[in-house]
């Protein structure tokens, strides 16, 4: 194991659902049209059939897994807050009380320190250094490893409330290709695209731009169950710095209250996450959470209406709307079958023809000519049959979209000059990294894969739209409606056209 990487799993990155949450208080503002900048050159791409994957990569192993979940010591923090993992460490681990409390004392001091009025100074390699070397110091190497197990099987299969590990195994079975998919009925969230797809029966039905958590609490990946959709939640707040000084830990904010930054819906899909409202639409296309799926208002609610439509649940448009009325009563509504949501973190994907790589901002190491090459063999098409123009263009950017958040390279050298001066080294307090500097989506089309790739969005919804009625397209139509380039437009993305041979 590195020690500049401390390899354990997201497993509570806010431990209950129902009483403490995974997000910020965010007041929902008019909406605003994200629009590209001067200087892009966006290109469409042409619309095309999709086609599958024709060769299966080799799934990760559970190392290279494992190497690419740093933990935060405010995640750390976090898990602390359900009883269950305590005593894990202690019958699973070994570890004595006085270890366990020093975990626990180290991990609260940086989140209560952690400073959330400023942004942009930190990373997730930076929380993750120094979490490893503090745990590290308190545990060793050895039951640190033992942790990262630990850890990593509440990250892969999620939790319930009472804090066992659960799975579909079904839909688990069906998310070994690199972007693959689906041929049944579920929600595929993509968090470095920002984007949430919605399956019926292998049909794509409807998109969403999202907002991700932060890389210091970064969105989980893997199987996670929908099984509920909760109209006006109330929400009572951890004790947490970005909850200081607007209202008192532990004390329950009413459903409808400007103060719930769950906003008027929330599916829980297995602890620690949510998918939920309350975020303006500035803050879709980025980062937006602690550890949740962002929508906004009028996006949620037209996912909750998607959503019962696609389990044949029994909620109309104006059941939605007597809801939204009574925004002090809380409802929950049972979905007419579980639904499967997968939680991918793919930076290298082929959509429509084209080849699309977006920012690591989780810092995983996923940008890499490796996994480029194992994208491609996926759709049977060599990175050597390529041109020389393609081949470097592409691995332009790759490194383009390895930075981190703050435009770092990942050894950490900047990649623009820094106004910082000599004998400024003092350290700095944690801060929460809220956006990203630079392009977040490098685009290139190839002619190699025309024809093939994940479907483009269909029916966008990208936070200002209303909800509509739903209406299943044909299967062999799906993609007569779709919005190729929108959430492409609102990444801030390079775009490049095929070289001739």
């Amino acid at each position: 194991m590195s020690n500049r990487y401390l390899t354990i799993g997201l497993g509570f990155l806010l431990a209950t659902v129902f009483t403490a949450s995974s997000c910020e208080v965010t007041t929902q503002k008019t909406p605003i049209a994200t629009q590209p900048t001067a200087n892009e050159r966006i290109e469409t791409p042409s619309t095309t059939p999709n086609v599958v994957p024709t060769a299966t990569a080799t799934p990760p192993s559970k190392e290279a897994q494992a190497a690419n979940m740093p933990v935060t010591l405010p995640v750390l923090d976090a898990m602390f807050t359900d009883d269950a993992f305590a005593k894990e460490l202690k019958s699973k681990l070994g570890l004595t009380d006085e270890q366990i409390q020093k975990l626990r004392d180290v991990s609260r001091e940086t989140t209560t320190n952690l400073d959330e009025s400023k942004s942009d100074a930190s990373s997730t390699t930076d929380a993750a250094t120094r979490a490893n070397e503090q745990i590290q110091a308190i545990l060793g190497a050895d039951k640190t490893n033992q942790l990262a197990e630990l850890v990593r099987e509440r990250w892969e299969k999620g939790t319930d409330e009472a804090g066992n590990t659960t799975t579909t195994q079904t839909a688990t079975a069906s998310t070994q290709n690199p972007n693959g998919i689906p041929t049944d009925t579920r929600i595929v969230v993509n968090a470095p695209a920002y984007r949430m797809d919605v399956f019926k029966d292998g049909t794509l039905v409807r998109s969403y731009k999202i907002g991700i958590g932060y890389p210091e609490f970064p969105l989980p990946t893997g199987m996670r169950d929908a099984k509920t959709i909760i109209f006006n939640p109330t929400w009572t707040p951890p004790d947490e710095p970005w909850v200081r000084g607007k209202i008192k830990a532990g004390q329950k904010v009413e459903a409808g209250s400007a103060l719930n930054p769950l906003g008027p819906i929330k599916i829980p899909i297995g602890l620690p996450s949510l998918i939920h409202g309350g975020k303006s639409p500035v803050r879709l296309g980025g980062f937006a959470s602690h550890g949740c799926v962002g929508l906004t208002n009028p996006e949620v609610q037209d996912f909750a209406f998607t959503l019962a439509s696609v389990t044949e649940t029994n909620l109309s448009d104006s059941d939605i709307s007597e809801y939204e009325k009574n925004k002090t009563v809380t409802k929950n509504v049972k979905l007419g079958k579980t639904v499967p949501v997968e939680l991918r973190y793919d930076t290298i994907t082929v959509e429509n023809g084209n080849l699309y790589i977006y920012r690591d901002v989780y810092e995983r190491g996923t940008n890499t000519e490796d996994s480029l090459r194992k994208v491609l063999d996926g759709y049977g098409v060599s990175f050597d049959s390529l041109t020389e123009t393609e081949k470097t263009k592409i691995l332009a950017g790759l490194k383009q979209m390895a930075l981190d958040p703050s435009g770092k390279t990942a050894d950490g050298n900047p990649k623009a000059k820094t106004n910082a001066k000599k004998g400024d080294e003092k350290e700095k307090a944690p801060t929460v990294t809220r956006n990203i500097s630079g392009k977040k989506l490098f685009v290139i089309e190839l002619a190699a894969l025309k024809g093939k790739g994940y479907p483009a969005p269909v029916n966008l919804n990208t936070g200002t739209q209303a909800r509509k009625p739903f209406k299943i397209n044909d299967k062999n139509s799906n993609q007569t409606n779709v919005n190729s380039n929108s959430i492409s437009n609102v990444n801030n993305s390079n775009v490049s056209k095929p070289a001739k041979k």
